[in-house]
């Protein structure tokens, strides 16, 4: 009858119930109880439960609640007490009261003396019993599987039969225990050790039920007790009374029958019963329940009455009328006041009972005596009953009395019918694997292998790598085709369906299967086991006994076979095409599987049985999931790794109450990953929104001790989930220490790798059964001992990884032996299988989980979300799969990471040269000025003011360098995400930044050293230019005023012949003495002496060899001296391997042309010669040799490649040097301005205005041409920073990428010959052109352009205003006032302003006037001049040329793979390790086979992982490992191509031009392995984009 809801209840409950008027009194109690039941589920927070039942899911989220140690403040935290307490095992779960508020006003504060009888208010307090029915009545079916699991293990009584007194109905919890297994070994098996292991639901056992008639004096549950404990150790297996919060009154758990087990250990001795038996107990007067009580007349072999007294009519009724199986015995108290011997006798004769079914407690008999005779009893009836019923058979006795069945959900049904379908079919283990799960076994463990040869390429021998790869490759698809050529079985069909269902049908459907499939094989194992026992006793059955051995590996089945079926097919599906509908039909599978991992089901994360995990599979599953819980939600984890079979899964189990597999013979293979959700609460604290729990199998596993490779598939596993892990949680064993070194050089291992890839878990060492309260303090010394032992093996594990710097354990993680040790005492509390739970190991588990929380909360790194944890997985599995990891690493997050740094630090680095290149052009400016009318320094020594100067640059030099190491800081403390993972490259970073602050410094002192030179050297040539100016004017002005004498007008014809006149005899009066030209070859030879002094007397021997003059006219050649070098030099050739000639002459052409762009940029500025170009020349060439100190070279080499640039560059000096000193020379600037003399002097004579002329004089003359040169000055540097916003141009890594796509895009052999052959030269015409081809097409240039003229014209305009307010009258005053003010801007040109300021009569006032017109007029001429001119045209007359700046800033460091000769990608030049993305077949680098003359297919990024050898100069000519390349270029990093498609673009190059190539060469074409020619275009773009991490 359901009489109103919880839900619509009022406030006032006893008014809200009305119990309908035809209700007869039976069933007042009904009422009653249900009364309670609303009021007590209000108090205990579970009123919204009743109907929407609590589920499992809910209660293993991470909530604060699970995690505090607050005592309970009320009712409703008594149950989330009891709750937490209880999915953590914790025996003391019951012991749950709560400290309301108003105890603290105790009696001693009101002072009472009055002695208080021991009763306190037990109407405040909850029984226990009504927590664990409400409970129960408040959960769904999985959470009541849990919580009865749970209770078992505590050793507790499981409820049986439900009331509710909602419906007045009661529940056969059926389900609820079906995860209940219990092992024991009864008296039988004794000898031979055996052991029973079963589902106790299924188990035939006699049940022995207590039952209570009336009111009764003793209390029955604590008899029970008493009755099923041993003498040394009592447990309160049932609540009693005597018992916390047992004596408050039950309010709904009245009816409740309660079930519990005793089962014996096989030691006589200790067992109390020889044989199994369950023990029943209902809660309340039988005359109450006598639905219950017929239930257990009928299921039981034997039932004890309590009683006190028997004398009314209903109950003697009640113990005649009842239908009885079970023997029936009464147990009264004979002292109690209404015991009635009559009425004992009559019920005992109506029953024909015998005195030993009449048990009566007389005085004499104390209590012990008492439970020792009813044990016998019960004894009696165990070892004589013969009904023995399991409680899945009591289901049907159940249904008869009207009993529910909480099975009977349709959902669990249909589930049940399902999964029966799938196992009913399972007869032998072995052979339904093959038949209807062929997918994995032997095509799985295959295609493992063939994966792993790919990466490690062990059997390749002599074969070309190539065409190995191609076989593999061939191999893998075959056995894929193999996979695809099966039809799916009925059973994976079935499967598949069923769990699409809707809802919880598919929750029951996994359960029933993993129940049904343990089931199976546990009765597999224990006949495998029998067999080996016998087996054993004969050692010649080796054979036989491995072949068990290998069904005892391979007999167990479990929904995880299902599962990794399911990602077979789907893999298999993948090498479809895309519109096969097989493979589109198989599509939904990952959401499928990633829907069950979100609702809490385990998912098989690394396949133990292959070794290997099904990327595609579980990366699709993972994008699935992030799909489902959007994209941004964040997961950190928590793994577990130790010894096999040392609680690893029940320690997970009890810390976070999730149910890894822990039956026996279940250990768990592989890794397993589940999913909790956290609250709300905890998502601010822990800064992630799920928490990733993953399981391990253990590592030095007996089954895979026999197997060759055990160790390293314990490294793989370990290095994969320490790598996921942000905690690591060490299980290990202190008295084991073989055992211990070897997991933890496993783990050491590990920890060491993932340092060297930038990640920083940290570790937890747990150390299980230590259950001394002292253990902390005595294992100090153990602790000691494991500190030593880890430091031991880190080194050792360093050694091993050749990253020897680390030297201690904590140079690898953050440890502290204090902290990071737990010691954790056995699980089980005296002797199994009847001890219950310690409840010291679930509260240092629970210990344990508060410190893994705090250790997640207090995690540096910021947590992944779904895509990225999947990132990080395919990246280590991929590393996983190479024998040396560390540099086989590559991770599409941590190359983000290191992308972003580069981009950031690039902004940095390129703002500190652009402050420097302003501060130097200005510096550059005032020089130019100083010593003039324009100058503002004070000083008049040039020496001084460029110290000055030199002073003034280090301290903005300082304050630079300082603000990009500030920026560099803050880069590592922001919360950027993975900004940890490039925490090792912070150093080399800070390292760039400093060098670039040397470098620059360097630059800036010689540009205003040589500023300096050229200006002194002009002083006494700009003071004689003045003093014949001057000498000029003084004879024009004689010559004046001599034709004004004469009276006859003057034309000006006659005025020009008597200026020439005057101008011929002046200049003959004029000493021009002849300019000194200096000998620039003197000078560099100088210095080339200097720079070679350091080498010893030989190098400067060999300078006088050879005449500088002679040197740099012919191309650069070096050849060998000697017959040993002759012979190295052919043994190399012979041997395919690029020697040192080779490499020596590449090195000198590069250094060659980077000298030669620094002679053709200072020749371009037509300045004067100066003496720190060839000290800048000499660093140059100094600085290349010493950073490709792997070129082999002799002393030789260094002096003819110097005197060779040396040469060539005093020629071009030497030149430059005599054109200015021919511009300059006095006598020609005299001529050059002799017109503009006479054309002033007749205006002067006809004393014309000058004004209008003069002020376009002095604009087109001396503004113009500073103005233009001031904007030539600043545009380079403002096109260089346009371009590094592209993003081409942002960092090292992107600039490689567009150049690589830009030639596969115009796919050109020319353009792939010229990038190969001559790299520098090919990427700077390709800059060149991406400068050209942004700026014609955009107006950019031209704002530029504007902005600068905009500025030097608001510039004037201030001048001109400044100097009319100057006190000067007179025009010259006016001009040099002018100067003065664009002294720190403009250069005027000082001859022209010397020939302006002769014979100038202008008004200073109209002067200005007209100077402001002209200057507006120069500016329109500008803006046109540049419309007109075309970017090519620009570019070449820029004082900062920005392609040599962007190739400087992204060529890198310039070095190049040692083997094919690929590009270094690493960004900042300060690195310490080179790598190239992008490696391509060594052909392509010239070399060929010897014998066939063939191009050479190789590529390095696979030799390095194979077993081949090279040799070379770098080797002294012996052959060497490739695998161990780093002993001879330790600062090179070839990782493997990690995708084995990423070398496809080269690939692809190489087949599509293989002729041309080898014509290119003069070699034969290449036998192109016939996996490469069948690479596309588009494959080649998509292996570019994943090489370089490009979305």
């Amino acid at each position: 009858m359901n009489i109103s809801t919880l839900g619509s209840m009022k406030s006032d409950k006893e008014n809200s119930f009305e119990a309908p008027e035809e209700m007869d009194s039976s069933k007042t109690l009904s009422v009653k109880t249900k009364i309670q039941l609303e009021r007590l589920l209000e108090d205990l927070g579970l009123e919204q439960y009743y109907r929407e039942k609590l589920s499992l899911s809910k209660i293993l989220e991470l909530k604060k609640r699970t995690i505090t140690d607050e005592p309970a403040k009320c009712k409703s935290d008594q149950l989330w007490h009891f709750l937490r307490k209880l999915m953590m095992v914790n025996v003391t779960a019951r012991n749950v009261t709560y400290t309301s508020e108003c105890d603290s006003s105790s009696d001693e504060e009101s002072g009472s003396t009055e002695f208080d009888s021991d009763s306190p208010n037990t109407d405040d307090k909850v029984n226990p019993l009504d927590i664990i029915t409400a409970l129960f009545l408040c959960s769904d079916g999985f959470l009541q599987q849990e919580m009865a699991l749970k209770i078992s293990m505590c050793q507790f009584s499981v409820p049986l039969l439900l009331p509710n007194c909602d419906t007045n109905q009661c529940t056969l919890m059926l389900w609820a225990m079906r995860d209940i297994v219990k092992k024991y070994r009864p008296q039988s098996l004794s000898e031979s050790k055996g052991f029973i292991e079963d589902r106790i639901v299924l188990s035939e056992l006699p049940m022995i039920s207590f039952v209570r008639l009336g009111e009764c004096s003793s209390s029955k549950s604590e008899i029970l007790n008493k009755l099923l404990s041993s003498s040394q150790q009592y447990h309160d297996t049932f609540v009693h009374h005597n018992m916390e919060c047992g004596d408050s009154p039950r309010r709904i758990s009245n009816g409740l029958t309660e079930i519990t087990w005793y089962l014996p250990c096989g030691n006589t001795n200790i067992d109390i019963f020889s044989q199994p038996v369950a023990v029943a107990n209902l809660r309340g007067d039988i005359a109450s329940f006598q639905t219950q009580y017929s239930f257990l007349c009928q299921t039981s072999a034997a039932i004890f009455v309590f009683f006190d007294h028997l004398g009314s009519e209903s109950e003697f009724s009640l113990l005649t009328n009842e239908q009885h199986k079970a023997q029936i015995f009464l147990v009264g108290n004979y002292y109690s006041k209404r015991f009635s011997k009559d009425a004992l006798k009559k019920v005992a004769t109506e029953l024909g009972l015998t005195n030993d079914n009449i048990i009566i407690r007389k005085k004499q008999k104390n209590e012990a005596d008492f439970v020792k005779s009813l044990r016998k009893r019960v004894r009696d009836v165990v070892e004589n009953s013969t009904i023995k019923m399991s409680i899945e058979q009591m289901a049907d006795i159940a249904h008869e009395l009207g009993i529910l069945v909480d099975e009977d959900s349709p959902e669990c049904q249909t589930a049940k019918k399902n999964a029966e379908a799938i196992t009913a079919e399972i007869q032998d283990i072995l052979k339904y694997k093959d038949n209807h799960l062929p997918r994995q076994g032997e095509i799985w463990k295959e295609l493992t292998c063939l994966e792993k040869e790919e990466f490690r390429l062990r059997k390749v021998d002599c074969r070309n790598i190539e065409d190995y790869k191609s076989e593999l490759q061939l191999m893998k698809k075959q056995l894929r085709k193999k996979q695809n050529s099966y039809d799916m079985s009925r059973a994976m069909t079935w499967f598949i369906n069923a769990i699409s269902s809707p809802g919880t049908e598919r929750f029951y459907f996994l359960k029933w299967m993993r129940m049904n499939l343990d089931n199976l094989s546990r009765i597999k194992l224990s006949e495998l086991r029998e067999k080996y026992k016998e087996k054993s006793k004969n050692s010649e059955n080796k054979e036989e006994i491995k072949e068990i051995d290998r069904q005892i590996s391979n007999s167990s089945l479990g929904t995880e076979h299902f599962f990794r079926e399911m990602g077979q097919i789907y893999e298999a599906s993948l090498s479809l095409p895309e519109t096969d509908p097989a493979r589109q039909q198989l599509q939904h599978l990952p959401k499928l599987c990633a829907e069950l991992l979100l609702d809490g089901f385990p998912l098989e994360l690394v396949d133990g049985d292959a070794s290997n995990i099904p990327l595609r599979w579980v990366s699709d599953v993972l994008s699935q999931l992030s799909d489902l819980v959007s994209s941004n939600r964040k997961i950190l984890v928590v793994t577990v790794l130790g010894v096999q079979s040392t609680g690893k899964s029940t320690l997970l189990n009890t810390m976070f109450g999730v149910q890894f597999a822990v039956s026996s013979g279940r250990c768990t293979r592989g890794a397993f990953m589940l999913l909790i959700k956290i609250n709300e609460d905890m998502k601010k604290v822990l800064n992630c929104d799920f928490m990733l729990i993953i399981d391990t199998e253990g590592l030095k596993s007996s089954e895979l001790a026999q197997l060759d490779n055990s160790y390293e598939h314990d490294n793989e596993l370990a290095t994969l989930v320490v790598g996921l892990s942000d905690v690591t949680i060490v299980n290990i064993a202190m008295e084991n220490l073989t055992e211990m070194k070897d997991i933890l050089q496993i783990v050491v291992h590990a920890f060491l790798r993932m340092k060297e890839v930038g990640k920083k878990p940290k570790c937890v060492f747990v150390h299980q059964n230590v259950s001394d309260v002292s253990a902390h303090e005595k294992n100090s010394r153990d602790r000691k001992l494991l500190l030593e032992q880890l430091n031991e093996m880190t080194q050792a594990a360093a050694k091993m990884e050749k990253k020897e710097e680390n030297k201690s354990f904590t140079d690898v993680m953050e440890y502290s032996p204090d902290t990071g040790n737990w010691y954790i005492p056995g699980l089980w509390n005296g002797n199994p299988p009847m001890a219950p739970v310690n409840a010291g190991y679930s509260e240092a588990v629970y210990e344990l989980k508060k410190h893994i929380i705090q250790l997640l909360g207090n995690c540096e790194s910021s947590a992944n979300d779904v895509m990225e944890f999947k990132e990080w997985m395919r990246s280590l599995w991929t590393a996983v799969k190479y024998e040396n990891f560390i540099f086989r690493f590559r991770n599409s997050l941590v190359a983000d990471a290191y992308m972003r740094l580069c981009t950031e630090f690039n902004k940095w680095e390129w703002e500190f040269r652009k402050e420097m290149y302003t501060w130097v052009t200005n510096a550059e400016t005032r020089i130019s000025n100083f010593g003039t009318i324009a100058t503002k320094s004070e000083s008049s020594d040039m020496r001084e003011f460029l110290t000055c100067l030199k002073s003034e640059a280090s301290t903005v030099l300082s304050a630079w360098e300082t603000r990009c190491l500030g920026n560099l800081r803050k880069y590592f403390w922001q919360t950027e995400p993975h900004v940890y993972l490039v925490q090792r490259y912070k150093e080399e970073f800070a390292n760039s930044s400093k060098s670039l602050g040397k470098k620059l410094e360097r630059s800036v002192f010689n540009q205003l050293t040589a500023a300096a030179e050229n200006r002194e050297g002009m002083t006494e040539i700009d003071k004689i230019k003045e003093n014949h100016a001057q000498e000029i004017e003084k004879v024009v002005h004689v010559l004046i005023d001599t034709c004004r004498k004469k009276k006859a007008q003057m034309k000006d014809k006659e005025l020009d012949k008597e200026f020439d006149k005057m101008w011929n005899e002046t200049l003959e009066k004029l000493s021009f003495s002849k300019q000194k030209i200096t000998n620039v070859f003197t000078s560099v030879s100088h210095y080339l002496r200097i720079n070679l002094s350091h080498r010893g007397s030989h190098a400067c021997e060999l300078l006088s060899y050879k005449s500088l003059q002679d040197c740099g006219k012919e191309p650069f050649k070096y050849t060998t001296e000697g017959s040993y070098n002759k012979i190295k030099h052919n043994l190399s050739k012979w041997y395919n391997i690029d020697d040192h000639i080779m490499a020596a002459h590449q090195l000198a052409d590069s250094i060659i042309n980077d000298c030669a762009d620094f002679v053709r940029e200072r020749v371009k500025r037509k300045n004067n010669y100066s003496d720190t170009y060839i000290q800048e020349i000499l660093h140059i060439i100094d600085e290349k040799l010493q950073n490709n100190q792997d070129v082999r070279t002799e002393i030789e080499f260094e002096v003819s490649l110097k005197q060779h640039i040396g040469g060539f560059a005093a020629r071009e000096f030497q030149k430059m040097h005599e054109d200015f000193v021919q511009a300059n020379d006095p006598y020609r600037c005299l001529m050059k301005y002799k017109e503009r003399f006479c054309d002033d002097f007749k205006d002067v004579f006809h004393e014309q205005d000058q004004c209008q002329k003069k002020a376009e004089e002095f604009t087109n003359r001396c503004l113009k041409p500073a103005v233009e040169d001031f904007i030539s000055r600043s545009l380079g540097p403002d096109i260089t920073g346009e371009m590094l916003t592209c993003e081409q141009f942002s960092t090292r890594m992107s600039f490689q990428y567009s150049v690589l796509l830009d030639l596969l895009s115009k796919d050109d052999f020319k353009n792939y010959v010229s990038y190969i052959c001559s790299y520098e030269k090919y990427v700077k015409t390709w800059i060149l052109n991406k400068i050209v081809e942004r700026f014609s097409s955009m107006s950019t240039i031209s704002q530029f352009e504007d902005r600068h003229l905009q500025s030097c014209i608001r510039s004037l305009y201030d001048a001109i205003k400044e100097a009319q307010r100057g006190m000067g009258e007179d025009l010259k005053t006016f001009i040099e006032d002018i100067c003065k003010e664009l002294g720190d801007k403009l250069v005027i040109s000082k001859d022209a302003l010397g020939a302006f300021m002769i014979l100038n009569n202008a008004d200073k006032e109209q002067f200005a006037d007209w100077l402001t017109v002209s200057v507006n007029e120069m500016a329109q001429d500008l803006r046109m001049k540049f419309k007109n001119v075309n970017t090519e045209m620009k570019l070449q007359y820029l004082h900062v040329q920005p392609q040599n700046e962007l190739f400087n800033k992204l060529v890198g460091c310039g070095k190049q793979c040692p083997f094919c000769k690929a590009p270094c990608d690493a960004g900042g030049r300060a690195h310490t390790e080179h790598y190239a993305v992008l490696h391509r077949p060594r052909g392509l680098g010239g070399f060929s086979w010897p014998n066939t003359q063939k191009l050479v297919t190789d590529i390095c990024s696979f030799l390095v992982m194979s077993d081949q050898h090279f040799c070379c100069s770098a080797t002294n000519h012996k052959w060497h490992s490739y695998k161990s390349y780093r002993d001879i270029y330790p600062d090179w990093k070839i990782p493997p191509d990690v995708s084995l498609e990423a070398s496809d673009y080269w690939k692809y190059v190489i087949a599509k031009y293989n002729n041309n190539f080898a014509k290119e060469l003069n070699a034969k074409p290449a036998d192109i392995p016939l996996a490469w020619i069948v690479i596309t275009k588009q494959q080649a773009e998509k292996s570019l984009k994943e090489s370089f991490y490009i979305r």
